[in-house]
């Protein structure tokens, strides 16, 4: 039972990011640093997988056009998803955001996306909440059994609210916690060789932090660095078994440099580094740190400490296991943005790799940021081709007097 359920969550990650099923893998040869897959020669494919991967799926227009980096940028109403520690250093008092990404709109599924909100109050200089509320539909589903009978259409859906804290220690250093609570109901209430799936629930936490430094030069450059620890939390499963899986924890690196031109022209340089932090799986090599039962053993926080050493390929594996995000943002007087990024991901790891285009405007109080992405590899994303845009709105800068 477990294992058909893990092929059923397998093909849910495929249709959620873009990475090869499990069943692509095949055992590996070699010696650590020289794995291959047999009669191919080829690199083994070995990507590491979690439950409830919509997680992490980029919930916000202004990253997603700069190659989904963003641990580093200046504060908005969508920060949480990076990193809320960024939110320590805004100049508003409220803010919300909205956000609409459809998803596999390629294959005409209308009916599959992800929504999300978000906002933040800032309660004085130095302390700001925020909270977001993240949805992800997959359309309406035809249940059927083995002899493909209908057993009634249902609904899947996942959604997550979040709570965050953040406080600015120094001038230039802010910290931030946050609380998480996620519901992944797939197919509910459907048996699977006799055993009846539920929806499965989790609590989890993240936590960030950000230096931004003081105006540099004559033209007030800005640095900043960031960094985050999200999806802390229990492992999580859809039926009474005892074997659950693994969230998406992931540690994220990440800076930006802004560039003050004159009075109405500012470039934004930034760049972000990902690992997830699950254990990677054995790939069938002698080279496994531990059969995927003992993985399946093993608590949240073992996986989280393990996952840094586990490659079956060494060393060269887990430098394999690190996305990079790198984008561009300039803004004219702050009303209209033009923005680029680039998205890279090793082909043994799922091979997502893509272009990102998008444009910000800013009125007032209301912002609008739009984003588009153009896949450079032959690994389809879910994302191919398709405009997703935020909507934000700022009211006001707190009172510093």
């Amino acid at each position: 039972m477990q294992q058909l359920f893990r092929i059923v969550l397998a093909l849910t990650l495929v249709g959620s990011l873009s990475i090869p099923a499990a069943a692509q893998i095949k055992a590996c040869q070699g010696g650590p640093g020289q794995n291959t897959q047999p009669g191919t020669g080829a690199p083994c494919v070995n990507t590491v997988v979690s439950a409830v991967p919509f997680l992490r799926i980029n919930p916000d227009a202004r990253g997603g056009a700069m190659g989904d980096a963003g641990i580093a940028l200046s504060p908005d109403a969508n920060a949480m998803h990076y990193n809320a520690s960024r939110l320590a250093f805004t100049d508003e008092d409220l803010a919300l955001g909205a956000t609409y990404t459809p998803w596999l709109q390629a294959l005409g599924l209308n009916d599959v996306y992800l929504a999300y909100l978000g906002g933040f109050k800032k309660l004085d200089e130095n302390q700001v909440v925020s909270a977001s509320l993240r949805y992800f539909s997959l359309g309406d589903i035809q249940y059927t059994d083995d002899n493909n009978n209908q057993l009634g259409t249902g609904k899947p859906n996942e959604f997550e609210v979040a709570l965050a804290y953040s406080r600015k220690l120094t001038e230039t250093f802010g910290l931030s916690i946050t609380a998480k609570y996620l519901n992944s109901n797939l197919a509910a209430g459907q048996q699977v060789q006799g055993t009846t799936l539920k929806a499965g629930s989790a609590f989890a936490a993240d936590i960030g932090a950000s230096y931004r430094s003081q105006p540099l030069g004559p033209s007030g450059n800005i640095l900043a660095i960031g960094g985050a620890i999200t999806n802390i939390g229990n492992k999580i499963s859809y039926t009474q078994d005892t074997i659950r899986d693994f969230l998406p924890a992931n540690l994220g690196i990440g800076a930006a440099y802004t560039f003050n031109l004159d009075q109405y022209n500012q470039i934004t340089i930034t760049g972000d580094v990902n690992k997830l932090l699950v254990p990677t799986p054995c790939d069938g090599s002698t080279d496994c740190k531990r059969t995927q039962n003992e993985i399946d053993d093993l608590s949240p926080l073992s996986g989280v400490l393990t996952s840094f050493s586990d490659a079956p390929d060494g060393f060269g594996e887990e430098l394999r296991e690190l996305t990079f995000s790198a984008g561009v943002e300039y803004w004219y007087a702050q009303q209209f943005a033009v923005r680029a990024g680039y998205f890279f991901e090793d082909q043994t790891k799922g091979n997502r790799k893509y272009l990102t285009a998008g444009l910000g405007l800013k009125y007032n109080i209301f912002g609008i940021n739009l984003s588009y992405l153009v896949p450079t590899s032959n690994q389809r994303n879910p994302l191919d081709n398709t405009l997703r845009f935020s909507l934000l709105f700022d009211f006001g800068q707190t009172d510093t007097q």
